[in-house]
């Protein structure tokens, strides 16, 4: 919702969140369109967020000191992990043991198993690791707060400073 102005424009609130600790480390390897792919390696991701909706009756979007802790128990979840896209076509991820065996053509990793997480993406790209936060935030905040009206959130992962992907929901 929006109020407008005397004027006849329209207000909007938002917050955005960017904190030094709202990071993780992790290794993955892009796949390109071609089929080749990277080298497995690593980054210290960073994680952005702007939240939009119509302002509580306290004057808030939503309480910094309740959603930092969600953010951040998002990016603690990444932490120090081996990202594996679940949705790529030819790539395999499967457990063995107490091991994760990921195959993508030649190639074969053999991972201690609770090191590994599979995401429900299709490349493990700074954008589909932003959609794939983004898309655990909005669930979280649907828990936490099942009556806010979010109009947009927008989550940016970023893989090397000035080097980020967003992914952006409007409802």
């Amino acid at each position: 919702m929006t109020e407008p102005t005397a004027h006849g424009a329209t207000e909007h609130w938002s917050i955005e969140i960017q904190k030094d600790y709202l990071k993780f480390s992790a290794a993955h390897f892009l796949i390109f369109p071609d089929g080749s792919a990277e080298r497995l390696h690593g980054h210290n991701y960073k994680v952005f967020v702007t939240l939009r909706t119509p302002l509580d009756k306290h004057g808030l979007v939503v309480n910094f000191k309740e959603i930092k802790p969600i953010v951040r128990a998002l990016c603690d979840r990444l932490d120090e992990h081996l990202l594996v896209p679940g949705q790529h076509p030819e790539l395999r991820a499967q457990r063995v043991g107490d091991a994760c065996e990921i195959r993508y053509r030649e190639r074969r990793y053999l991972v201690p198993f609770d090191e590994v997480i599979v995401l429900e993406i299709g490349n493990t790209s700074a954008e589909n690791l932003a959609a794939w936060f983004g898309r655990s935030l909005r669930q979280r905040m649907r828990e936490a707060w099942p009556s806010l009206q979010v109009e947009c959130l927008s989550v940016g992962v970023e893989e090397t400073p000035g080097q980020r992907g967003v992914w952006t929901l409007r409802e």
